[in-house]
């Protein structure tokens, strides 16, 4: 059975929603005090059951629920996926805290354990792992202002908790053999991050986590530093398989080999932590947090209007608003781009804006301008990938954005997937790529930036202004496209419009 590609849907964004509190959803989320010892397990059992039972916790890269009630994450859409290619549903089944994780698939109350869990030398004889699927490093984690920790042995007398039952704890026991005074408390919680949360509000000095979620748990807690490394050597996550699950096991290495060789694992590493890939900047993100409150304000319902009239999310309009201009309807550029949303002179023309410094004209010129570009988008590019390449149209014109993607198929990468056309759009900027496509020369690496931009802002505003039950969240696969081909006889103007558009904007 070919291995199946995740639609990723633009509501889902890569920094995850704020969980609610309760259980529940489209793939019938349980809470670990409900979980029951299977009867079997093993691939033949989930088979014939139809159901494929995950055990997690709730955490920013592990599983949360969106305003709507269904379930989101990293682990969520990767155990779907597999519950795809075997044909049978999945049932999520959450627990308060790892330790509870960890008992529970020892009990065989679940298929399987996801939960962001390290594959370490302690836990390797206990339990039975499937293969490692990231690698992650394991950070000592203060605040600024606080207590100066340059090393490991800075950790000695600190007020450090970390999570009961983690790899974190294996790791501390090893040093402090030879660490003279240290000591820690271990908590029972479902990850670091409310450890993280203690450290940024100066209740702990330190905590340890790993990268991946320090990562996340930085653009809401921005005051986090990580000044040292637990270990020297990177740690892999896996997922734990229940006792005698057998046949489970050889199941799994094919289907994480196919998840390795057709992209499912890059899809979702550039989905869920693609934004957080550069090196945080705290002067960035502080100022954002401002400004969402002192200027956002003024817009944020022209935002919402221009978005509903256009069919678009109003957080990604406003956050590619903020990607331009900061949200200053006086911003100017250089080259002659102006207002909130940085049109040029003729494409605000055609977009029928009048004053480009007129904050709302300008929003409303930018969300109509993002409307056409997704139409243009062929149909076979679905969901944050659409979307995403007509943010890099916007940024640097459309006609660029195919010759990215006609490098893409000459390179044997999708052209319809954006992890791959970033890849070549850089190559815009080298004359042995560019001085035989259609549209010739440009700044290539400046839209791959821009849209890793906007996806930070863009998680940023989820996190500081979370979305209210209700709030109308659009599937951009629902988007029209039209062929690529077809599309390119009657570019015209539009296209040099397009092409002219190339506005990084400050952020």
């Amino acid at each position: 059975m070919a291995l199946s590609r995740m639609k990723l849907i633009a509501f889902a964004s890569a920094a995850g929603l704020v969980a609610a509190c309760g259980g529940g959803g489209e793939d019938g989320a349980v809470t670990g005090e409900d979980a029951r010892e299977l009867s079997a397990t093993g691939l033949a059992a989930i088979q014939e059951r139809g159901e494929l039972v995950v055990l997690t916790t709730r955490g920013p890269t592990t599983y949360q629920e969106n305003p709507e009630g269904e379930p989101v994450g990293y682990e969520v859409d990767l155990t779907r996926a597999l519950a795809e290619d075997l044909g049978v549903e999945v049932r999520f089944v959450v627990y308060e805290d790892l330790s509870g994780v960890l008992d529970g698939i020892a009990e065989g109350e679940g298929d399987i354990a996801a939960a962001g869990i390290t594959r370490s030398e302690a836990r390797i004889p206990e339990y039975p792992f499937g293969p490692a699927y990231k690698t992650v490093t394991e950070h000592v984690v203060t605040r600024r202002g606080g207590l100066e920790i340059n090393s490991v042995e800075g950790l000695s007398g600190a007020d450090l908790a970390v999570v009961a039952g983690s790899s974190y704890v294996e790791s501390l026991e090893e040093i402090a053999e030879e660490v003279a005074g240290l000591d820690w408390r271990a908590v029972e919680a479902p990850s670091a991050f409310p450890l993280l949360e203690e450290v940024q509000s100066e209740a702990l000095d330190a905590t340890i986590s790993d990268s991946d979620l320090l990562a996340h748990a930085r653009l809401e807690f921005p005051e986090l530093l990580s000044p040292v490394n637990l270990t020297e050597d990177d740690r892999s996550h896996a997922w734990i398989l229940a006792p005698e699950s057998g046949d489970l096991q050889d199941a799994l290495d094919t289907w994480f080999t196919r998840a390795h060789d057709e992209g499912l694992l890059e899809d979702l590493d550039e989905k869920w932590y693609g934004h957080t890939t550069e090196a945080f900047d705290y002067v960035d993100v502080r100022r954002f947090i401002r400004r969402i409150e002192e200027r956002l304000p003024r817009y944020q319902d022209a935002f919402k209007e221009a978005a509903a009239e256009h069919g678009l999310d109003w957080r990604w309009l406003a956050a590619q608003g903020y990607q331009e201009s900061h949200w200053d309807p006086d911003a100017k550029s250089p080259t002659g781009v102006r207002g909130l949303m940085m049109l040029t002179l003729p494409t605000a023309g055609e977009l029928g804006v009048e004053d480009r410094t007129d904050p709302f004209q300008s929003i409303e010129g930018g969300a109509l301008y993002m409307a056409r570009l997704l139409d243009r988008i062929p149909e076979g590019v679905e969901g944050q990938d659409r979307l995403f390449k007509a943010m890099a149209a916007y940024n640097v014109g459309l006609g660029h954005v195919r010759d990215a993607r006609r490098l893409a198929v000459s390179q044997g990468l999708n052209e319809d997937e954006w992890t791959d056309v970033r890849r070549t759009l850089p190559l815009l900027s080298e004359p042995e790529y560019y001085k035989d496509l259609p549209y010739g020369y440009a700044r290539g690496g400046e839209p791959v930036h821009y849209v890793r931009n906007i996806r930070r802002y863009k998680a940023l505003l989820d996190l500081h202004l979370p979305p209210e039950p209700g709030e109308p969240l659009v599937d951009f696969d629902e988007a029209n496209g039209e062929d690529v081909e077809e599309a390119e006889t009657d570019a015209g103007a539009e296209d040099a419009a397009a092409d002219a558009e190339e506005t990084p904007g400050e952020g």
